[in-house]
């Protein structure tokens, strides 16, 4: 349940940051007529991701080490894509809605939160499936609608005054979460492969204390489907675990530099609005010209 909320909430989260952004620019350029299409993209994508998790889960679910071994992946390829792209993200999003505004199609507006939210949807879809093969479907059902009533509450709040939220802090805490759980689906991924036969083994059990902290029951069983703890792990458990831990942990982007680069050229852009930014290209070719 922990890991289906947190997945529902990081993921909706940023969904639902894209969607303020989008919404928010075109009503300070003086566009919120295609606030519809802005809409009508966002529920296109919310229906696709449902339906390409219906499919992935009919088909994949049975493979449970291959399923974790793909999410630890996605997960990877995320947290290095945020480190170099996401301080851009609200550049880049207002640069496209210019584009679309200029060729005044409704469908251009709706395919930008499309993409971005399929994509949003796409990782949720991946990071349950790992997380469903710890946890009963009940829990898991749980956990992911009170991440996604969580996350939109706070996409509302952003609409309506997102200063008053942290959100370096925010996706920082939940970075560090998600690695975390990474970590321990990389070396449960490894134990359901060895179990296969499909994974080498080298040392069966590196020490045994089920004794004292079973993972079939109470707190272990817990730790076990969150964080991935095995009373009795297998040597190459044990060594994937600490070296994913490190390398995520560093790569984790902690650094502020990036934010404030972005935050003026984005408070600019907002105030320019779609007259400003047409004058200031004009201005900028004529001097080329010269």
């Amino acid at each position: 349940m922990t890991q289906s909320l947190l997945i529902t909430l990081r993921e909706g989260l940023e969904a639902g940051l894209i969607v303020v952004i989008v919404l928010t620019y075109l009503k300070g350029v003086g566009h919120k007529a295609y606030w519809k299409s802005a809409w009508l993209g966002t529920a296109a994508a919310v229906a696709a991701s449902v339906m390409a998790g219906a499919v992935v889960f009919a088909v994949a679910g049975e493979f449970e080490g291959l399923a974790m071994l793909t999410a630890v992946v996605v997960l990877s390829w995320m947290i290095i894509w945020m480190k170099r792209q996401a301080v851009h993200i609200r550049g880049k999003l207002q640069a496209r809605i210019d584009t679309a505004l200029l060729s005044g199609s409704a469908l251009a507006i709706a395919v930008i939160p499309f993409v971005a939210v399929l994509r949003e949807g796409i990782e949720t879809v991946v990071f349950m499936l790992a997380a469903a093969q710890t946890s009963v479907p009940l829990e898991s059902t749980v956990g992911a609608s009170v991440g996604l009533i969580l996350a939109a509450a706070l996409g509302y709040v952003l609409y309506r005054g997102g200063r008053r939220l942290n959100l370096r802090l925010f996706f920082n805490v939940t970075g560090a979460l998600l690695i975390l759980f990474a970590a321990g689906l990389l070396a449960h991924a490894i134990h359901e492969l060895q179990e296969a036969q499909l994974a080498p083994v080298l040392v069966e059990h590196v020490w045994d204390v089920n004794g004292f902290l079973s993972d079939n029951a109470g707190l272990g069983l817990w730790l076990k489907g969150v964080f991935g703890y095995n009373g009795n792990p297998a040597l190459v458990e044990v060594l994937a675990y600490p070296l994913y831990l490190g390398g995520g942990l560093l790569v984790l982007p902690f650094g502020a530099a990036g934010d404030r680069r972005e935050a003026g050229p984005a408070r600019r852009r907002e105030k320019l609005g779609r007259r400003g930014l047409l004058l200031a290209r004009r201005g900028a070719l004529l001097r080329v010209r010269r």
